[in-house]
């Protein structure tokens, strides 16, 4: 069972990531390893996003892998489900009833306001209506659990600043039912270069991915966009994608040394990149065998993510009920 309210601490943690694609750095550094710090002070709740998944259409094979995926990676990782509660979305209908709920007290233009949206009507002709709800689909993983805290990156604050908005808007109208979340950011990595020094993400493609075969690994890391000094110039580490990205995985010790030698000329971009590679492996490498190890027994994983279904849905139908039961269903 996960932690109950007599332990330390009965305040909620959740976080979810979106089962489209496999799990990157920027995932790992801006979410995962905060939510794993800090399954032991809350009750945290770890769901797989497959509804969200949804919005860009994938195959269902390729869905199913990425949701499989996603629930290896935070098992390699270390979450302990005697303690945290881990399910994948889907198996926990009641958030679509809340979430139906939420879009008839959400106004279009609040909607329309979300950088997902904006995102999406800059690149697209046709907008879905999934990403428009994006928003309020993500309230209702959160507010379904009367989450304390959330921890996001800079770029899904706004969403939880709309989620604490649908939780006001809710309780003026049907009376205190809802608590209003709170962001966990950690400014240092609250933002994670990608391999082109644009935010990483999955959907700019320039993540370097945790689980990849070392030979994509490697294919990540050296394609990592640099400028065109030449191996004897001096550098500027800071204005470095490599060392940026270095100096989040590795010690003060060793991200200072690769500053001086950058700094000082006669050390290559290749060099840093080398040596990145070199502490992903190291610092990964146990990370990425029990990943491989869950992946190969998908019936254990499956078993894992039902067992956190049972208990995910038992606080949700509380939730639902008392949200039936204040608006008059």
């Amino acid at each position: 069972m996960a932690a109950d309210s007599s332990s330390q601490n009965s305040k909620i943690l959740l976080t979810g990531i979106r089962a489209s694609g496999d799990i990157h750095l920027g995932n790992y550094l801006g979410a995962m390893r905060q939510a794993l710090q800090l399954q032991t002070k809350y009750q945290s709740y770890l769901f797989i996003a497959n509804f969200h998944g949804l919005t860009t259409t994938p195959k269902a094979e390729e869905l199913r892998k990425h949701t499989r995926s996603i629930a290896a990676a935070w098992l390699a990782a270390g979450v302990d489900t005697k303690k945290t509660v881990l399910w994948k979305q889907s198996d926990v209908p009641e958030v679509l009833e809340l979430a139906q709920v939420l879009t008839c007290l959400t106004s279009v233009g609040l909607l329309e306001r979300a950088h997902s949206y904006k995102d999406a009507l800059a690149k697209e002709k046709i907008i879905k209506a999934g990403i428009l709800f994006y928003p309020v689909l993500m309230a209702a993983d959160i507010l379904l659990y009367n989450s304390d805290f959330v921890p996001v990156g800079k770029d899904q604050a706004q969403h939880l600043e709309m989620t604490r908005d649908m939780a006001t808007y809710f309780n003026e109208t049907y009376g205190t039912t809802f608590t209003l979340p709170e962001a966990l950011i950690l400014e240092d990595v609250a933002t994670i270069p990608g391999t082109d020094g644009r935010k990483m993400s999955k959907s700019y493609n320039n993540g370097i991915d945790l689980f990849a075969s070392e030979a994509e690994l490697k294919k990540q890391i050296m394609g990592i966009k640099t400028d065109s000094k030449g191996l004897d110039d001096p550098k500027v580490a800071e204005e470095c994608v490599v060392y940026q990205i270095f100096k989040l995985i590795a010690g003060k010790s060793e991200s200072d040394e690769m500053k001086r030698k950058l700094e000082a000329g006669g050390y290559g971009y290749g060099d840093a990149k080398k040596a990145l590679l070199a502490k992903f492996l190291e610092d990964f490498g146990a990370m990425r065998k029990e990943y491989d190890r869950w992946m190969k027994d998908t019936a254990a994983l499956d078993q894992e993510l039902a067992r956190g279904a049972v208990q995910a849905r038992e606080k949700a139908t509380k939730m639902i009920k008392r949200v039936r039961e204040v608006v008059g269903l």
